[in-house]
């Protein structure tokens, strides 16, 4: 594999995607989807009964977009978002209750932007390559917390459109998605969605995952795709990650669990 290949695949597992055209089941073509729909939503399914079974309200969740052996060491989730459960409204007019969850997706026409999305389980499912959901559970008062900050769109305030794969979570010049969940969760905790307190408190408190690779050859690879860049960093590379926001609610108890669910039902401790 050539260094732009190499950086193509470090950066593409770590793009929150789908794309909005993938992310919603009902406008994404068969192939897009690696496995039987059938298969595919009962699986969504068993994500939100387990959900439910351990009484969350609120959740992080997460999905594996790319095969382990394109990840990069440390990393396994390739997107992270926050499921809520609510009353959901269906095309006939009818409610039912379900998780809804608020994602942040590239924009598909420019992948150097990025857009608030609400989708829910079986989309949010649509495409991945494995059918293993990270599913981190706050402790209660968090949830509750969580359930407002949404409801008052702090989710919104804090949104940086400015797109980066690689976004250092301690400042505010880009954001990705794992770094837009992480805002959300900080603005829960601090009740505040003023930006600068929100990275101070990120600075003082979050660990960042290290990303294992040659500067040289990420700076190389941000030549040449727009939602890549260093600009925000300096020396070595770390970003927020699924597992990095997982260690910072445990080290703050803040957290009540959290798994790995597997197609089968099975569950794995994350940490």
């Amino acid at each position: 594999m050539n260094r732009l290949s190499m950086i193509r695949t470090i950066a593409i597992t770590l793009i929150c995607t789908l794309s909005i055209s993938t992310s919603w089941a009902g406008s994404a073509s068969p192939k897009d989807n690696q496995h039987d729909v059938e298969v595919l939503k009962s699986f969504a399914k068993q994500v939100e009964r387990y959900a439910a079974e351990q009484g969350a309200r609120a959740f992080i969740i997460g999905r594996i977009g790319r095969p382990k052996s394109q990840l990069p060491e440390g990393v396994t989730f390739t997107h992270a978002a926050i499921a809520i459960y609510s009353d959901i409204q269906l095309d006939n007019g009818d409610t039912i209750q379900g998780y809804a969850v608020h994602n942040l997706y590239q924009k598909e026409g420019d992948k150097s932007k990025s857009t608030l999305v609400t989708d829910y389980p079986v989309d949010f499912f649509w495409g991945v390559h494995d059918l293993k959901a990270g599913i981190i559970i706050p402790e209660p008062q968090l949830q509750a917390r969580l359930i407002q900050a949404i409801a008052r769109g702090d989710n919104a305030k804090v949104h940086n459109a400015e797109y980066s794969v690689m976004a250092n979570p301690f400042n505010g010049e880009f954001q990705n998605c794992t770094e837009h969940t992480l805002d959300v969760i900080n603005a829960s905790i601090y009740q505040t969605t003023d930006k600068a307190k929100l990275k101070a408190n990120a600075k003082a408190y979050f660990q960042p995952q290290r990303i294992k690779t040659s500067p040289l050859a990420l700076l190389f690879g941000s030549a040449f795709m727009k939602d890549l860049t260093l600009k925000d960093h300096s020396g070595k590379i770390y970003t927020a990650t699924f597992t990095s926001i997982a260690q910072y609610l445990e080290e703050n108890s803040l957290m009540r669990n959290a798994v790995m669910l597997d197609e089968n039902g099975n569950t794995s401790s994350l940490l």
